[in-house]
């Protein structure tokens, strides 16, 4: 998923940071991260940190993140679980579309309806996978005293694929210098160690799909997309939508 889809993904997560629709899909994350890891104390449950990290990163209060982790260990606690479904859309675009659903029936009706009305279609689940890699992912800020190429060095042996500067937007209008490493899915682990140990904190650290062969988009093809994209992600069970646009 290139800079550009980037940059205005996390213009439009800085807006959404307040908005109702962003905090219940944050809260089913941690509630999954809690209870696959079968802890709610994130020292124990490395996933559930991570899970905590990426909520506070959008300001997700305090209060509903531990309501999250307890909702994990509720007694009448619905099963969520992680749904993936592949699809396509116009001008070539592919989709991977992440769900966390406690009901996969009304999950892939409401996706199937979503893509139809915008010209999409589902796909055979897996169907994407030689086009897409999972790829770990860590984003933080940039410090005036970081040494890119020192830390690309160091974070090799740990799995660092690969390490790019950019600029992501604020709130307020302004920018600011962070630093994005991508890894192998297998390396998330010792990557989030690595940079622990440095006193490194991350603003966003995940799991996502990284498309292959990415294709350029006209500014009007991708208005549409953008679109089309919104909507899914508007669905209560939709997590994340990663396309192969650049």
């Amino acid at each position: 998923m290139g800079r550009a889809f980037e940059y205005r993904k996390a213009a439009k997560m800085k807006r959404w940071g307040t908005m109702s629709r962003v905090f219940p899909k944050l809260g089913k994350t941690i509630t999954m991260a809690a209870k696959e890891g079968g802890s709610g104390d994130p020292d124990m449950n490395s996933k559930l940190r991570t899970a905590i990290l990426n909520a506070k990163a959008q300001n997700m209060p305090k209060d509903n993140i531990e309501a999250a982790i307890k909702r994990a260990f509720a007694k009448d606690s619905a099963d969520i679980k992680e749904i993936i479904y592949d699809a396509k859309a116009s001008f070539g675009v592919q989709m991977v579309i992440e769900c966390a659903s406690d009901n996969g029936t009304r999950t892939v009706a409401n996706v199937k309806a979503i893509l139809s009305r915008n010209g999409g279609e589902m796909l055979t689940t897996g169907s994407l996978s030689f086009m897409f890699t999972r790829k770990s992912l860590f984003v933080f800020d940039k410090k005036p005293d970081m040494q890119i190429e020192e830390m690309e060095l160091e974070l090799i042996d740990f799995g660092l694929e690969e390490i790019e500067e950019d600029i992501e937007p604020q709130e307020n209008g302004d920018e600011k210098a962070i630093v994005r490493i991508y890894g192998a899915f297998t390396s998330f682990g010792e990557l989030s160690k690595a940079l622990e140990e440095r006193g490194i904190i991350p603003t966003k650290a995940a799991l996502e799909y990284v498309a292959n062969t990415p294709i350029e988009l006209s500014d009007e093809q991708m208005e549409q997309i953008d679109v089309f994209i919104d909507k899914l992600e508007d669905d209560e069970d939709v997590q994340a939508v990663y396309t192969n646009i650049n």
